[in-house]
């Protein structure tokens, strides 16, 4: 191990990364609050300035990974396809295997500039949690209960008030609802013998209703939905506690592109003996595509078992079909972080060297128990990504209900 990895794995560097994002992130927090006066008299101007507020706090995770951690993360798709991104607004539908997959879906973003205005439908608890919650509800991120009755409503209503947004962005959607657990599969194939369907070796059955919705309402807004499938080589299984730990990935991202307009729908068909790779182009006109919610559910079904297909190929050849890209890294989630990490570090380090010079053992345990409830407020923020403490739902008799 050398130096450098060394000193990216000491608990002390992490407490400093920790410290400027928070610190940082309720400064923007607090900043966004007073962007609420500019709404009434300049909607758009409030949206613009929020993405860029926005973005000083996302980047810093996608910082870790793409600067800190040095993770790669190879594109597969065709060249056509590629001069799109970024360049128009697209749902982005991901799969949910891994623990820092939404990490990836961010870098994803950032590599294409879209990472400030990008979109998720989260859950509404989320919006309470300082920093990232906070960042959401000013960023008007869609957020859900998780009790459709409940939450249709709420989510047209989120998803139309996006219909006028100024800048291209990002509606990244994990169709599964939860992280792929072996438990949660084994209930999730049990729903798809009873409901006739296919079942997946590698995913779990799509929740249909908030994808349904999701169309329905950004028609004539989204230009396409992008179909992304994210391995990592060697049977690497990436935790976000490696990455703060300094430790590399190889990541691996399929995308095929579903355009809506101009209504072309990609596939790829493999030749099994030859092992060779053929793109298959089919136009499929705009009245064909699904708008009522029980035919968009049979499309997406259909979907997720090409996907499925695709990730047993990926496992058995170990690579995806596509060209091989490799976006460029812009520098500026690495010059964000060294411009807050630059602002807050005169304060810290003024801290504790009045705090040694003045040699009381009462500030010397108030510093001590900062750094413990930093530490734990650290290890929680990493557990909620810990597969094993992912969420239990789907794992009840909220799975027997699903679509």
């Amino acid at each position: 191990m050398n130096i450098v990895s060394f000193l990216k794995s000491q608990f002390l560097c992490h407490l400093f990364i920790s410290y400027v994002f928070i610190g940082s992130g309720l400064i923007v927090n607090f900043i966004q609050l007073f962007t609420l006066l500019i709404w009434p008299f300049n909607k758009q101007l409030y949206r613009r300035i929020n993405c860029r507020l926005s973005y000083c706090i996302s980047s810093q995770l996608v910082m870790l990974l793409e600067w800190w951690s040095g993770t790669d993360c190879t594109l597969y798709t065709n060249l056509e396809n590629y001069t799109k991104y970024g360049k128009e607004t697209a749902i982005v539908i991901l799969n949910h295997n891994f623990e820092i997959d939404f990490l990836c879906g961010w870098n994803f973003c950032e590599r294409f500039g879209v990472l400030g205005s990008s979109k998720v439908l989260a859950k509404k608890e989320l919006s309470y949690v300082p920093v990232i919650g906070w960042m959401w509800y000013f960023l008007e991120i869609v957020f859900c209960k998780r009790k459709w009755e409940e939450d249709r409503n709420t989510v047209i209503q989120g998803l139309h008030n996006l219909r006028d947004y100024p800048e291209h962005f990002w509606f990244l959607i994990h169709c599964e609802g939860t992280r792929f657990t072996e438990k949660k599969h084994i209930i999730s194939m049990q729903v798809a013998e009873a409901k006739g369907l296919p079942k997946l070796k590698h995913h779990l059955l799509p929740r249909t209703k908030g994808f349904a919705i999701t169309v329905q309402s950004l028609r004539n807004v989204v230009s396409a939905v992008y179909d992304s499938t994210l391995n990592f080589r060697n049977n690497e299984n990436p935790t976000l506690l490696g990455v703060l730990n300094g430790k590399k990935y190889h990541a691996d991202l399929y995308v095929r592109n579903i355009f809506w307009n101009p209504n072309v729908y990609i596939t790829v068909v493999w030749h099994r003996k030859r092992r060779k790779k053929y793109l298959f182009t089919q136009r499929i006109p705009l009245e064909e595509i699904p708008e009522d919610e029980k035919e968009c559910a049979s499309w997406l079904h259909k979907l997720y078992q090409e996907k499925d297909a695709f990730q047993e190929e990926y496992y058995k050849a170990g690579v995806y079909p596509g060209t091989a890209i490799v976006p460029p890294r812009r520098p500026w989630s690495l010059l964000n972080w060294l411009f807050w990490a630059s602002i807050l570090s005169f304060p810290l380090f003024k801290y504790v060297a009045s705090m040694i010079s003045s040699g009381s053992y009462l500030t010397l345990a108030i510093f001590a128990l900062l750094m413990v409830i930093v530490s734990m407020v650290v290890r929680k923020m990493i557990g909620v990504t810990e597969i094993g403490r992912g969420s239990t739902y789907g794992n009840n008799e909220n799975k027997r209900k699903q679509a």
